[in-house]
């Protein structure tokens, strides 16, 4: 009876350490995309809506299941040369997360999460009318 509980211990031990690994792993390569399935070479940007294979509105949709929020802007783009949405979403707690999805697959490939910009109250400056 003591050698299952050792045997169960040390399973537990054992997929406790993988989950533990596999997040932190996944948490260092949330910033920066490193793959895709559509690669840019010498494309011009105006190319890029007939080489997605995901919409817009598919990609915002993908976003949103990923980071609950509003959506603040969402693009297609050169990310390390592969073709991806970066969706902007402001979540709950008024950070905003950058949210790069394969415009070919529509797997999340990054995030990354940002403070607000607030460009337009640097200096004190700001438009009265």
């Amino acid at each position: 009876m003591k050698k299952k509980w050792i045997g169960f211990i040390g399973c537990g031990a054992l997929i406790g350490g993988l989950a533990l690994g596999g997040l932190s792993s996944a948490k260092s390569n949330d910033a920066e995309v490193r793959g895709g399935s559509i690669p840019i070479v010498r494309q011009n940007e105006a190319d890029f809506p007939s080489m997605a294979s995901l919409t817009h509105d598919q990609a915002v949709q993908k976003a949103l299941e990923t980071v609950p929020g509003e959506v603040l802007k969402a693009e297609l783009e050169d990310e390390n040369g592969f073709l991806v949405y970066g969706v902007e979403v402001v979540a709950a707690d008024k950070s905003i997360v950058d949210v790069k999805i394969d415009a070919g697959s529509g797997k999340v490939l990054a995030m990354e999460r940002d403070k607000a910009d607030d460009e337009d109250h640097e200096d004190g400056d700001q438009d009265r009318d």
